[in-house]
């Protein structure tokens, strides 16, 4: 029997995923992820094992102060292996601003999870993406980030 509440569950770990990584919400991302958890980013270009190196890798790399981001993931295939194991792949579209670079990157893939269901709630185990496509622009001296709410001036 497809158990949709289950499903529904994870889905809901993979966005709060997503959101926790757009908003530098580390405390929300620790909560998301298995202490073994292992990363494998872009076909393992960036590898982690562990929760704290995959934190250490966001908090080092995403620094709010000039890193903007956005991640979304459509289309999940999510199966249950059993009542506390679970696969998924998701579809990912994603876009990294450096205001300091002054660069652009835009991006799709897909992400490939394990997840695990530890004191009734789902963790993610394993995660990474395989890249479909990326580019990368130079961004013109015109274009301007008008609101970033990780600055309180709200200009950048």
């Amino acid at each position: 029997m497809i158990d949709l509440e289950e499903f529904e569950r994870i889905k809901q770990l993979k966005y709060r995923y997503l959101r926790a990584l757009d908003t530098n919400d580390w405390n929300l991302m620790r909560d998301c992820l298995t202490a073994d958890c292992t990363a494998r980013y872009d076909s393992g270009k960036y590898s982690y094992d562990g929760r704290d190196a995959i934190l250490e890798f966001f908090t080092t790399f995403m620094s709010p102060s000039h890193i903007l981001t956005l991640h979304q993931a459509h289309h999940p295939e999510i199966d249950l292996t059993d009542e506390t194991h679970a696969t998924g792949t998701w579809y990912l579209q994603d876009i990294v601003i450096s205001t300091q670079d002054n660069f652009a990157l835009r991006g799709a893939g897909f992400y490939h999870d394990n997840y695990v269901k530890i004191e009734g709630e789902w963790k993610i185990n394993q995660t990474g993406y395989d890249r479909t496509y990326e580019e990368t622009e130079e961004r013109s001296d015109k274009l301007q980030i008008t609101n970033n709410m990780f600055t309180q001036d709200q200009d950048s």
